[in-house]
């Protein structure tokens, strides 16, 4: 039985027993404990991170904190001047932009081909019109342009290019997909939307790791509107980034309180998330346990090798504690609060570790990935149950080895006999 005597004494021998023990061991099983508090945290959180990444870029370059597209019923959303002008009147937002969307044909050989029957250089594309400066407030979009310029209010027959339209930023041959090739500023290219054709300028070049960025075309949105006819104002999307502290999903409520539900579809960032983006991040979340597990066994097994060895170098020493009456519970009780000391010291720095110098380091520099910058996820409460997970796992590893030691008969334990 645990009484508080047994505690007491239990926690004089192991404060006393770490005191005495050499201290590159310590520092060594300490150390092991913060790799494997790194390890429970970091692998989870990096591969959370690959696609929580994709997913804040998706929010800061497409669609903001709120967006509003027309219904599945609608080409358009309707009444967009009044929706617009009901956002605006929400004191939660800062910034919003109104784009016009329409697919599109672009075509890029059609001077110097003259043989019918060889391959047009085309490539199909949706076409964005925009208001370049509304546009660029909201998502920084003049930040992605690798070549040429970005577009200006008054650049009629001018249009960006998203680098997967273009061959050379985007090689895959592939008979299903077309790019666009020997295309870059400068270059005269025609679109077509249905009957209507238009020969436009290449401006710039945009490349993000979002695609709906770099699938698309930009282009003023005054002109795009006359092309396709969309004298009434009427617009594709509206993307609302919010103030600092605001919800969006009281934004999205009061949106479809007045109404706005009634003509175009309101969501969040994150209702507009792909079922399977929210499917890949639980599934690379359940990795990252799978293979931080995997630390945590190694740990408990090396807290087991530390308790059982010193236990039976010093099982003489516990022969003589039992024999003048020291309880057996008190005995193997201090070898927990020594396993309990070693998890809570190396947690305890791989807390600061990680919140004072890993999380900070990777948000301002996030880990080049092919498809996203990868940022390190590491929400406080996970961290806390994974700090849990550490000190039971080894509380039990040092309680199983002192156990095993402690039991075996006073006198042999005395005399060291087998």
């Amino acid at each position: 039985m645990f009484s508080p005597l047994n505690f007491r004494i239990a926690f004089f021998l192991a404060t006393r027993q770490l005191r005495r023990s050499s201290k590159w061991t310590n520092s060594l099983i300490v150390f092991v404990m913060i790799l494997t508090f790194l390890n429970l945290v970091i692998v989870s959180g990096i591969l959370v991170g690959l696609i929580q990444g994709a997913i804040e870029a998706v929010r800061e370059q497409y669609t903001s904190d709120v967006i509003i597209s027309n219904l599945n019923t609608e080409t358009y959303i309707e009444y967009s001047p009044d929706i617009i002008r009901t956002v605006e009147s929400l004191p939660q937002v800062d910034a919003l932009s109104a784009r016009y969307v329409s697919g599109s044909t672009l075509e890029a050989n059609y001077k110097s081909r003259t043989d019918p029957n060889e391959k047009p250089n085309t490539a199909g594309a949706q076409i964005a019109g925009i208001d370049p400066v509304a546009e660029d407030e909201l998502t920084g979009l003049s930040r992605w342009i690798i070549e040429g310029e970005y577009l200006q209010p008054g650049d009629y027959d001018q249009i960006l290019l998203g680098s997967y339209l273009i061959k050379k930023y985007i090689p895959v041959d592939n008979p299903g997909f077309s790019a666009l090739d020997d295309v870059g500023p400068g270059s005269k290219i025609r679109i077509q939307i249905g009957n209507v054709e238009r020969e436009v300028t290449v401006k710039g070049i945009l490349k993000s790791k979002v695609d709906e960025v770099s699938f698309k075309a930009y282009m003023v949105d005054s002109q795009l509107r006359g092309m396709i006819g969309r004298n009434d104002f009427n617009v594709d999307e509206i993307a609302i980034r919010l103030k600092p502290g605001s919800d969006p999903v009281v934004v999205r409520d009061t949106l479809l309180r007045n109404g706005v539900g009634t003509y175009a579809k309101v969501q969040t960032s994150a209702d507009a998330q792909p079922k399977f983006i929210k499917d890949i991040r639980d599934t690379f979340a359940l990795l990252g346990n799978m293979i931080s597990s995997i630390g945590l066994v190694v740990a408990s097994i090396t807290i087991f090798i530390v308790i059982f060895i010193n236990a039976l170098t010093r099982r003489k020493f516990i022969g003589i504690l039992k024999g003048i009456g020291i309880n057996g519970q008190a005995i193997e009780l201090s070898y927990v609060m020594q396993s309990i000391f070693y998890a809570f010291i190396g947690s305890a720095i791989g807390f600061i570790l990680l919140y004072a110098f890993l999380q900070p380091f990777v948000a301002r520099h996030p880990i080049d990935f092919p498809f996203s910058d990868g940022i390190l996820v590491a929400p406080l409460s996970g961290t806390l149950l994974r700090i849990s997970l550490l000190v039971v796992a080894t509380i039990i590893a040092g309680y199983i080895p002192a156990r095993m030691i402690v039991r075996k008969n006073t006198l042999d334990s005395i005399l060291g006999r087998k």
